[in-house]
């Protein structure tokens, strides 16, 4: 087990730009590099100043959109790319010079990688094999493995790859990983290939085991669900850098930017066009909304402000109430029924605004309803719209 450290770490990938076949391609190829910086026109900032600390013995998930820089962050903390700067620390020890051979990791890729000429027991034996470790000792650590891979593990040991399912793959693409012993295990989004039913029972299989063996661990997922499952915290990753690292619930209660809280969520925060403060009021299209006082000293007169709302803070009803907050009137644009907890997600559209609430199932709506929308000032977001910064 290792504390994982990446200090100023960037990475360009610097690739040369060829002729264009077409016309088309010669076009897209001016509107990208007319979007990056000078410096970076011939290139890809993957990763842009990168600061992070992985605990020893925890589990980090690494979220964000395609193209952020997730699997980038893992090559270089794994050693495949080496060609970065800044400082990647194992236990407070720069890693640049070492091999990844010799970093004892244990990755697990999103095709499983696995030698197909060799059956299951012999990809878990070819480590040792390589490192010329005795047969005796190659025995123990693979039983040993197969014992915390639990019932069934055994029966898979004799067969080749191309003889499993995808589940059955990736269990042994992770044993593979757990019989090296690994100091940091790393996970390059394993489960993307499995069926909705294999995932949750290969998911489980993961964090019972990560939850066993306590191994630092950094994991690259696209699903929400894995990472809130799997991982102690989670990085939001944008355009190559990192956004926010905490928990689940900070990351979603306490969300440092618009692109956090647009993202980040089962259920992502609704943002409302950006508006002008005026006095004390919000003013968005042709709706305003007012600054609560603990806002009000951070923000000017004309700043443009970005609002977000939760839709578990937004109360649809069919009557007027005389409850507090503000009352709005709203159209239904659609609705979806959650039987679970017998409510309504209810679509709604004010003028140009557009945003989510949640009402009762013993309430009857159809499209173009008029409702009445119940909201609380003090659970309103604001955002600088400028820097994307919250207030």
């Amino acid at each position: 087990m290792a504390e994982i450290q990446l200090h100023n770490v960037s990475f360009n990938f610097s690739a040369p730009v060829r002729e264009p076949m077409t016309r088309l391609y010669e076009i897209k190829r001016e509107r990208i590099e007319e979007d990056l910086p000078v410096e970076t026109s011939r290139g890809v900032m993957a990763l842009d100043n990168v600061n992070l600390t992985i605990p020893n013995g925890q589990t980090f998930a690494v979220v964000g959109p395609s193209g952020c820089g997730k699997s980038t962050l893992l090559r270089v903390v794994s050693g495949l790319e080496s060609n970065y700067s800044g400082e990647v620390l194992y236990d407070g020890v720069n890693v640049r010079d070492m091999a990844p051979g010799e970093r004892y990791i244990g990755m697990v890729f999103q095709n499983y990688a696995l030698y197909p000429n060799f059956n299951n027991e012999g990809n878990l034996s070819f480590f040792f094999k390589t490192h010329k470790i005795d047969d005796e000792e190659t025995r123990k650590r693979i039983e040993y493995t197969s014992e915390l891979m639990g019932i069934g593990f055994n029966d898979l040991l004799p067969r080749k790859p191309g003889t499993l399912s995808g589940g059955e793959k990736q269990r042994v693409a992770i044993a593979r990983a757990i019989v090296r012993a690994p100091k940091l295990f790393l996970f390059d989004e394993p489960l993307s290939n499995l069926d909705a039913k294999l995932r949750v029972q290969t998911r489980t299989e993961i964090k019972r085991l990560l939850h066993k063996f306590e191994i630092t661990s950094l994991y690259v997922t696209h699903d929400q669900v894995e990472a809130v499952a799997l991982a102690d915290q989670i990085v939001v990753m944008h355009m190559g850098r990192i956004e926010q690292v905490g928990t689940y619930q900070e990351l979603t209660e306490n969300p440092a930017s618009i692109f956090v809280a647009g993202f980040l969520g089962l259920t992502p925060m609704d943002l409302l066009p950006s508006g002008s403060i005026s006095g004390r009021q919000l003013v968005t299209g042709d709706y305003s909304f007012p600054i609560p006082q603990r806002i009000f000293s951070l923000v000017e007169n004309g700043q443009q402000v970005t609002m977000g709302l939760r839709r578990e803070t937004v109360s649809v009803s069919a009557e007027e109430t005389s409850t507090g907050g503000m009352q709005l009137r709203a159209e239904v644009e659609a609705f979806e029924s959650d039987f679970v907890h017998r409510t309504h997600v209810v679509f709604l559209r004010m003028g140009k605004l557009e945003f989510t609430g949640l009402c009762s199932m013993d309430v009857k709506l159809h499209v173009g309803q008029r409702v009445y929308v119940q909201i609380d000032p003090e659970h309103f977001y604001f955002f600088d719209t400028k820097s994307g910064r919250r207030l």
